[in-house]
């Protein structure tokens, strides 16, 4: 039997879709769960042994239920792949015998960030038509299905097409081409993953509170070494106002000699870091 993998669901969401493209050698049986924190706990516990969610989107931002349970976590659960997924949205009907024309729907269901990416589209095309929102892409897509008699669309991902009696009436009609969301496979434990061009490493720091430029220093001891580094995000503490972590992706793999040397300078000036993993990224390609 192959390893177990949790994943945000409803089943047909996007975060399924990056489930199903993680290029994992070896079979899994993939479990959706009802939230980012639920899939966390379920690998953190045990009783899955990999979680796929979502951590950040190209129009939208950080995802911080992800970030905060990452850094407050109290368990090991390293970050083991990253994945950048094309978030593709299109406009699903019901299987009829004849085509439900664009103009003789009435209305539209769909998350609001769904509605919202798709903008555009839907002033264009149905500007009049009700807008209802669901708690999810696959929520809209199921209830579409559902009332086949209805002349009712929504907004999902074509893997709705695969799960319920669905077809396309419309593709690709986000406003925006380079949408993009990134997503992370967590585990306790390895597992077979291919090369991949492009390595990463994700540090937490968190600074002392009585050191004046302790981040412009902390910062220097990736600069001197020329370790680029992709992102820098801030996150609270819960200590107080004023009080941050800050999460930095750096552009490679943990190696023995640079980045060992960049994270002793940091801990001498007394910051605090931990690594949350080193792994390989993907784009997927749709």
């Amino acid at each position: 039997m192959g390893k177990t993998l949790a994943f945000l669901g409803p089943r047909g969401t996007f975060t399924e879709e990056a489930a199903r493209s993680f290029p994992i050698a070896e079979e899994v049986q993939r479990q959706p769960l009802a939230s980012v924190i639920d899939v966390l706990q379920a690998v953190a516990s045990g009783r899955v042994d990999l979680g796929v969610v979502p951590l950040e989107n190209s129009i939208e931002g950080s995802v911080n239920a992800t970030l905060d349970w990452l850094i407050h976590q109290e368990d090991d659960l390293p970050i083991l792949a990253e994945l950048a997924l094309p978030i593709t949205q299109h406009l699903l009907v019901a299987k009829r015998p004849e085509p439900l024309p664009l103009g003789r729907i009435t209305k539209v269901l769909s998350h609001p960030h769904a509605i919202a990416q798709c903008h555009h589209f839907l002033q264009k095309h149905l500007p009049e038509v009700e807008i209802e929102y669901t708690n999810s892409t696959a929520m809209a897509a199921k209830m579409v299905s559902e009332a086949p008699d209805q002349p009712w669309a929504a907004i999902g991902t074509k893997l709705n097409t695969e799960l319920y009696p669905l077809v396309l009436a419309e593709e690709s009609i986000q406003d925006f081409s380079n949408n993009y969301t990134k997503f992370i496979l967590v585990g306790k434990e390895s597992v077979p993953l291919p090369v991949s061009e492009q390595e990463k490493t994700t540090v937490l720091v968190t600074l002392p509170e009585d050191f004046p430029g302790a981040l412009y220093q902390a910062l220097a001891a990736f600069a001197w070494r020329k370790i680029n580094l992709s992102r820098i995000e801030s996150r609270p503490t819960k200590k107080g106002l004023g009080s941050y972590h800050f999460i930095l992706d750096i552009e490679q793999k943990v190696d023995d000699v640079l980045l060992p040397g960049a994270f002793a300078e940091i801990e001498a000036l007394g910051c605090q870091i931990r690594q949350l993993g080193s792994y390989p990224f993907f784009l997927h390609r749709s």
